[in-house]
Order: structure tokens, then sequence, then C-alpha cells
């Protein structure tokens, strides 16, 4: 049995090397909102937290995954979430200009989508997790994670922006 104070160190060991990898995934699943991802993926470090002694270690990654993406959909539908008002005001600080400029139409694109297929195309291509891996981090069926990808994609492939092509 492990002391309470190497379970910590075990677990902000994990914080710091998984934290970074578990805000990608939040901020896709949420449409691009930073803000909002670094919320969600501190509750889901909460649940991490309080779980921590039951986890096996083998599934560390895949019940934090779980952990975020139950946070993510928590948060969509929460009271507050939806009696949140945007107001247009200027940020204190400026933001940092992402090293690609396609991000943001990626984000448009996947926000286009609904949950369940934004999940299962944020975990399967981009996280680059197995049908088996989706499926457990999403509670449902390999089938499902499956027949979601697909659907995904192609809606994806339809709104996507065709190249012109301009002959030589």
């Amino acid at each position: 049995m492990k002391s309470a104070s190497e379970r910590d160190h075990e677990f902000t060991e994990f914080v710091r090397v998984r934290r970074t990898a578990l805000v990608r995934v939040a901020s896709l699943l949420l449409s691009g909102d930073q803000a909002k991802a670094e919320d969600v993926v501190q509750v889901a470090l909460t649940r991490l937290y309080l779980a921590w002694p039951r986890v096996r270690p083998d599934t560390l990654d895949a019940y934090a995954r779980r952990c975020v993406v139950n946070a993510a959909i928590d948060d969509r539908r929460s009271l507050f979430h939806r009696r949140e008002q945007v107001r247009a005001e200027l940020p204190d600080v400026a933001a940092v200009e992402a090293p690609y400029t396609d991000r943001s139409a990626v984000l448009a694109l996947l926000a286009t989508l609904p949950k369940r297929m934004r999940a299962a195309v944020v975990l399967r291509y981009i996280e680059g997790l197995s049908s088996a891996e989706t499926a457990a981090a999403l509670g449902c069926s390999e089938g499902t994670v499956r027949s979601q990808s697909a659907r995904a994609l192609e809606r994806l492939r339809a709104r996507l922006p065709q190249p012109s092509h301009h002959p030589v």
C-alpha cells in the first residue's frame, strides 16, 4: 500500500507529463475554446485525483481521457453554460498566434459536428487512438465509434472547401 505522499507524487508527475495533451483534447472537443478547455481539464483532473488509488496504472491515460470527455459533456449540460452570455471585450493580453493558419478552419469544421461525433473524430484521428481505446474513452462499442467516425468524416468532407483548379 502506497503512502499518501507517494500517491500525490505519482499524480503530480502524471499531470506534469499529460496535462498539455489533455488540454488539447478538451480544446478540440470544445471547438477551440481554450479557457473552457482549461476548466474542463481541471474538473477532469480533480475527478482523476479522487479516483487515483483505484485506477490501474495501465489504464491511466484512457481513464484520464474519459474524465476529460465526461467533463466536456457535463460542461455543455450545465445550467451555467445555458445562462452564460458572451460579451465582446478586449482581452488583457494579446493571444499567441498559432504556428499555422488552418487551426481556426479545423476548429470551425469540428464545431459543425454533434459532440459525440466530434469526440470520436478527435480521439480517433487527432489523438491517434485505436477504435477500442476510443470506445473505452467514450463508453460505447467499437462499432459505434466506427459508424460515428465514418459519418463525421463524410460530413467534414462535404464541408471542406474544394481547391480551385486553374489551368496553368
